[in-house]
């Protein structure tokens, strides 16, 4: 209850890569951070995991960024962080989540 921004609840949840950074070093990947609420974290994997296999917008657009050359484990973490800025938004206008997707 005290998270109040989708953003904070990616970082607290282990979405949002860090940069390295230390002065003058050698410039490293940004990574995930360790100390993320690993419990949440594996909840969002899974439903991530759940909603690419389905033919909804989150699916359409983990294949398109993959068949652009996308790492796939990268488009992932981008599906988590969007199914925690939709838990948000439907928390906020208090009404169900609506797929307007129109498939052709």
């Amino acid at each position: 209850t005290k998270i109040t921004e989708p953003r904070k609840m990616a970082c607290f949840s282990g979405v949002v890569p860090f940069e390295h950074q230390s002065g003058s070093s050698i410039y490293r990947k940004p990574k995930v951070s360790f100390y993320a609420d690993k419990s949440i974290k594996s909840i969002l994997h899974l439903g991530a995991l759940s909603a690419i296999r389905l033919k909804n917008d989150l699916g359409n657009y983990y294949r398109r960024k993959v068949s652009e050359g996308k790492n796939k484990m990268s488009v992932l973490n981008a599906v988590r962080n969007k199914i925690i800025y939709r838990i948000f938004a439907v928390i906020k206008n208090q009404t169900i989540y609506k797929n307007n997707l129109v498939l052709s």
